[in-house]
């Protein structure tokens, strides 16, 4: 037997519900699209809602995307999901879109090219309006299938070399010159850089971050080794190669909390201790990694107005098809924890 309310749903019309409000049939059309809602009173938008939820009316999303050509969805692709960097981002952007009447459909790429084409490709194929990538290359083949798609793109946290399109980043360089800065004023004058894969615009500037501010500070800077992966793994990974080749550090920088995480564990594996040992600084400040042992000194990143900020520029391009590519640097903020100590 059918419910009151499925017999509800099939009888309700936009029309029904406008008479039943007192409003026009535009009126009430406006009221239940969340794009359109803020050009009428409040009053009269709870009055059209709440009526809307008592005959049981329910919008038809596909018959309106078909009559304006706007689906209302951004598909956001993310490296890794699991990655606590990202719910930031993804609450920024969210919040963006939803003020403006739009809705996300969230996906993993992963770190395969050919795994975050195929994913782009179908949410295109579901007619998002826009994409914001998470995944981007410093030469993003992804970004390709995008533009030749015609489908208005902005890129957030990692950027291409050449911009092509939008991009929201932190300052990088800024960031990882604030924390050589700190460990060169704690005393350390051998400090190492656990660098992020090379194809990464994060991987390089934030290279090009330490080895400036190593220079500016007359240290040497050429003790690097870079991970294949931003991950704890990697990062133990690195950390051994890099204490095998300058076994005299007292610091290193990360160039993320996830690689930072990666050297506790082998400085464990080796009996030395942080920061009794080795000074260590990470980069992001991820969620959690003041509750670590010992608290992680790293570079805060402002995710969350990242994430804003790249649904705005995307926003700004599907008003505006032909704005010109931006790129946005958001600042960092060295917040210092108890991995970092003077050096004894």
């Amino acid at each position: 037997m059918k419910s009151a309310a499925s017999a509800l749903a099939r009888t309700a019309t936009l029309q029904s519900i406008a008479e039943a409000a007192g409003v026009h049939r535009s009126t009430a059309a406006r009221a239940l699209d969340p794009a359109q809602a803020h050009r009428i009173s409040p009053e009269v938008v709870e009055k059209v809602r709440a009526e809307a939820l008592r005959q049981g009316y329910r919008r038809d999303a596909i018959a309106a995307s078909l009559r304006t050509g706007r689906s209302r969805l951004v598909g956001v692709v993310l490296p890794d999901l699991a990655n606590p960097v990202f719910a930031p981002i993804l609450n920024g952007v969210g919040a963006a879109l939803a003020e403006a009447g739009y809705s996300m459909l969230v996906a993993d790429g992963g770190t395969d090219a050919p795994r975050q084409t195929a994913i782009v490709e179908e949410l295109i194929a579901r007619r998002v309006d826009g994409l914001v990538l998470a995944t981007a290359r410093r030469s993003d083949p992804v970004l390709s299938v995008c533009l030749d798609a015609g489908v208005p793109t902005v890129l957030v946290n990692r950027a291409e070399d050449l911009p092509r399109a939008s991009s929201v980043v932190s300052d990088d360089i800024c960031g990882m010159r604030l924390a050589v800065e700190h460990l060169v004023g704690l005393g350390h004058r051998r400090i190492g850089h656990l660098a992020g894969p090379d194809g990464l615009s994060t991987g390089v500037l934030r290279r090009q971050g330490f080895e400036a501010a190593m220079r500016a500070a007359g240290l040497d800077p050429t003790a690097i080794a870079v991970a294949g992966a931003y991950s704890r793994a990697e990062g133990q990974v690195a950390t051994a190669r890099l204490l095998d080749a300058s076994p005299e550090l007292t610091a290193i920088a990360a160039s993320n909390d996830l690689l930072a995480l990666g050297a506790y564990l082998e400085l464990a594996r080796r009996g030395l201790s942080c920061p009794g040992d080795i000074s260590i600084v990470g980069h992001n400040d991820m969620p959690l990694v003041d509750m670590i042992a010992p608290p992680l000194t790293t570079v805060r990143i402002a995710h969350a107005q990242m994430g804003e900020a790249a649904a705005q520029r995307l926003l700004q391009r599907l008003s505006d098809p032909d704005a010109e590519a931006t790129v946005t640097l958001m600042p960092a903020e060295l917040i210092v924890r108890a991995s970092t100590r003077a050096r004894r």
